[in-house]
């Protein structure tokens, strides 16, 4: 494109401007040399391409309790969340929803978790693992990085992974996309485990099954990453097909406004308690419904059954409950998302919200890492991501003519005046006689 495009926030000042703008156009007068206009001016240098840009991953860790005597290794669930977003415009790509949405989802779940597994009677026989990814917009580039950090022993583990992408702006319906085929046993386990807590909540979830193709680089779900490793994993989103490249990614139109805290609320109880199902119920046979006591003062029936006894089904996250999902800090965590931009290469590993994020699931979770890699792709990124826009009001030539006849006249008058006070009149009307000519005498 050969003219910059800008982008503003909307105030007072460029909404006079507009509408005088508006105004000239209505009768016809455009801006043009001779009526004059206005003139933008950005005093910022130019900018420079960023070498080898960064993306910073981060992971949280929640041990599961393990039988003294046992040898095996605990099982692993992974949840996962992209928080970067890509935009025309970096310093205004918020993506409340995508991916904002989905990493306060995951915050909220680390911390109903670590409330349960802070005492070892509540404490389930599964590792959790907890993912904040970067380079999302980028085919999930910093997940790929990411899994293939793990060593095999980790890898192994992972009995299935959960990844939250856009569940902000949904009204009753959301969606579970995976790669393996619906037949497949782990599969139907996830999705019956969802599907049952869903009906107790009335919200309906459906599955979504898309293969992929391992000789195309484009990912289209981060739980495709998962699958291309040959680890369980599905995505849920409120969106129903799978997304082109850069689309849905956190651009301009993905702000607060369109962002529902309630629908967040909703998505983050459907999660935990199906995550708890899973906890429960996913290596060993069901037993039933759960029924907790929200005091923490619940029995084990079965050492892999972990949260309760058999009897009337109650929700372990029930509103007005000791392990309640908090609205409040949905909200504060969303507000803050919504107006942090996050497109990948302008974060460093230090950058503040990095080790807020950091900082917060820390507080959460009993292991904390942080992993920066090389953003691989064919993008080009620049260090130029905002600047002040100065707008002057140009006055048109005609006034310029104008002032300057003015001026002329101005001149010619005090002239005079300073001539015929100091050398008379007659030396004024002299300078603009003619002179007389001289006659050439000839021999």
């Amino acid at each position: 494109m050969q003219y910059p495009v800008y982008f503003a926030f909307e105030n007072d000042e460029i909404d006079t401007v507009l509408a005088d703008i508006k105004k000239n156009d209505a009768i016809g007068q455009p801006a043009t040399a001779t009526a004059g206009g206005y003139k933008l001016v950005i005093p910022t240098p130019e900018p420079k391409k960023v070498a080898s840009p960064t993306i910073t991953n981060i992971q949280g860790w929640l041990s599961g309790l393990k039988v003294d005597g046992d040898t095996n290794q605990l099982p692993t669930i992974a949840i996962v969340a992209s928080y970067d977003t890509f935009g025309a415009a970096p310093a205004l790509s918020v993506g409340s929803d995508s991916n904002g949405s989905g990493v306060v989802a995951l915050l909220e779940i680390a911390r109903l978790f670590s409330l349960l597994y802070s005492n070892p009677k509540t404490r389930g026989r599964y590792n959790l693992l907890f993912g904040l990814t970067s380079g999302g917009p980028y085919n999930y580039n910093g997940t790929q990085k990411w899994l293939r950090s793990f060593d095999q022993r980790l890898h192994e583990s992972i009995d299935y992974a959960i990844c939250l992408n856009s569940i902000g702006s949904w009204d009753n319906e959301l969606w579970i996309h995976v790669s393996k085929p619906p037949e497949n046993a782990y599969i139907k386990q996830i999705f019956e485990g969802f599907s049952n807590v869903a009906e107790e909540l009335d919200i309906k979830v459906g599955l979504k099954h898309k293969k992929i193709n391992i000789s195309n680089p484009r990912v289209a779900w981060e739980h495709e990453q998962f699958s291309r490793l040959r680890v369980t994993a599905a995505t849920l989103s409120e969106i129903s097909t799978a997304p082109e490249l850069l689309q849905g990614t956190g651009g301009l139109f993905d702000s607060r406004q369109f962002v529902n805290a309630t629908a967040i609320t909703r998505g983050v109880k459907l999660v935990a308690e199906s995550l708890a199902d899973g906890i429960g119920g996913m290596s060993g046979n069901m037993c039933g419904k759960y029924d907790i006591d929200h005091a923490f003062a619940g029995q084990f029936l079965d050492t892999r059954h972990i949260y309760g006894h058999q009897g009337k089904y109650v929700q372990i996250f029930a509103d007005g409950g000791s392990l309640a999902v908090n609205p409040a800090y949905i909200q504060s965590w969303l507000d803050l998302l919504s107006q942090t931009p996050r497109v990948a290469p302008f974060l460093s590993k230090n950058d503040p919200f990095v080790m807020a994020l950091k900082k917060e699931l820390a507080d959460h979770t009993d292991e904390v890492n942080m992993q920066q890699e090389v953003l691989e792709g064919v993008f080009t990124f620049y260090d130029s991501t905002s600047a002040r826009l100065n707008i002057y009001q140009v006055a048109s030539v005609t006034f310029d003519l104008l002032l300057l006849l003015m001026l002329g006249s101005y001149l010619i008058v005090l002239f005079s005046f300073l001539v015929i006070t100091t050398r008379g009149l007659d030396d004024l009307i002299s300078l603009f006689r003619r002179p007389p000519s001289r006659k050439v005498k000839t021999a």
